[in-house]
């Protein structure tokens, strides 16, 4: 890495300039070996802890004490007041958003989606994510020019119809949404790393989802369909069980992270195993490997890098470390599923490694990601067929990374075949 990289094992406040830097972005994983072998947990001088093993992961997530809301942290108030002294808002919502709700309400949220996304639900979704791949792939190979990009012609639409089909959202209004979701979803980025410029950005795409789907709930209160924002409505209408606020909030989240997490999944996937030609003819020769192979990909370059988590009481951490309550708990997903200690090797891909669902690419805890298994079968099919249909895929030209942080992903991946 570069100097300012090494400079961040002594100088924590150097974290956030370093997770903005085109070679960060290209490469996290050096850098997350160098803080996990040196500083394995970095507690910075205001309060921000972050943790970088497995184990330190793996136990913060799954305790059901520590809290996903940021009001709970010592520094929002911090951020907060910062921001209104240089002129500007952050781009924080009222809206409840189960990503960062506690129990109860957490409890009570997940209960009415859930069912949806259950493994059972998920599988009979497969043909139809089948179809899908093949008609995009149809489309390609009908082009005739030998070249195409595999986020924009198969990673985004392929997710994105499912789950707009899932909840009811007609499917041609995907334009509209696909910048207010690429948008909304640097909103989760630590709030240090987001300009005043990003913030409105945010805040704007936030007051055109809103739009758009206070007239689309509206449309389905009047006309209800066989489909999720209906049954979500009904709920609604109990009225002790989803609030209008939640309404949307579900809607949102489900809408933005029933896609965005795929579209990473697919597009990194697919770069590694052109990366390790090995390991794309494994795959291609052995399908029956294609559900290993996708937390392979999941655990190797994580479409989701890191999370938070805030103590509500004194947490140990092991050998003696406390974090004490309001203190703010980075989670680097993407250092942890590299830790030796839990992966042996971890930095060469395998797509038959035995112990590679272990990973922690989809949270844990009550926080597990709802639409795991969607995200699999979606990865399991397009990433099979795809080195299937195009045994001579290969790069064009040189793929381009999203801005993002704590979504890990790439905005174009040209490929011949």
């Amino acid at each position: 890495m570069t100097t300012p990289a090494n400079n961040l094992v002594d100088a924590s406040e150097g974290f956030f300039a370093i997770a903005n830097s085109p070679e960060f972005r290209d490469d996290p994983y050096v850098f997350y070996k160098m803080l996990r072998d040196a500083t394995p947990r970095l507690r910075t001088d205001f309060g921000l802890w972050f943790l970088s093993t497995y184990a330190d992961a793996a136990a913060v997530l799954r305790d059901p004490h520590n809290s996903s809301d940021e009001k709970h942290s010592n520094l929002y108030e911090f951020f907060t007041e910062q921001a209104r002294e240089n002129g500007r808002e952050l781009a924080v919502f009222d809206i409840p958003v189960m990503l960062f709700m506690d129990p109860p309400d957490h409890t009570r949220v997940r209960g009415l989606v859930q069912q949806a996304f259950t493994p059972r639900m998920v599988e009979q979704i497969r043909p139809r994510a089948q179809q899908l791949v093949d008609e995009l792939l149809d489309a390609v190979a009908a082009r005739g020019d030998n070249t195409f990009d595999v986020v924009t012609d198969l990673a985004y639409p392929l997710p994105v119809t499912i789950i707009c089909q899932l909840l009811g959202v007609p499917v041609a209004d995907h334009h509209r949404f696909a910048e207010w979701s690429q948008t909304l979803s640097r909103a989760i980025d630590p709030s240090p790393i987001r300009s005043p410029e990003l913030e409105t950005e945010i805040t704007l795409a936030g007051v055109a989802f809103f739009e758009y789907f206070d007239a689309l709930l509206n449309e389905r209160r009047g006309a209800p369909g066989d489909d999720l924002l209906s049954a979500l409505i009904a709920a609604e209408a109990e009225g002790d069980r989803l609030d209008g606020q939640e309404l949307f909030g579900c809607a949102l989240l489900l809408l933005i992270a029933g896609h965005e997490t795929t579209v990473n999944l697919i597009g990194n996937g697919t770069l590694a195993l052109l990366r390790d030609r090995d390991q794309l003819n494994r795959l291609r020769d052995d399908p029956s490997i294609a559900r290993v192979a996708v937390d392979e990909l999941l655990r190797y370059d994580s479409p989701i890098q890191m999370t938070q988590r805030i103590a509500l009481e004194p947490f140990e951490l092991g050998d003696g470390e406390v974090v004490a309550p309001g203190e703010q708990m980075i989670v680097m997903l993407g250092a942890a599923n590299r830790d030796p200690a839990a992966f042996d090797d971890p930095n060469r891909l395998d797509v038959a490694r035995a112990e590679a669902r272990r990973h922690l690419s989809f949270g844990g805890g009550i926080h597990h990601c709802l639409g795991a298994a969607l995200a699999r079968v979606e990865g399991e099919v397009a990433l099979s067929t795809l080195v299937r249909r195009f045994p001579g895929l290969d790069l064009a030209g040189e793929p381009e990374r999203r801005p993002n942080f704590t979504l890990r992903g790439l905005a174009t991946l040209p490929v011949s075949h």
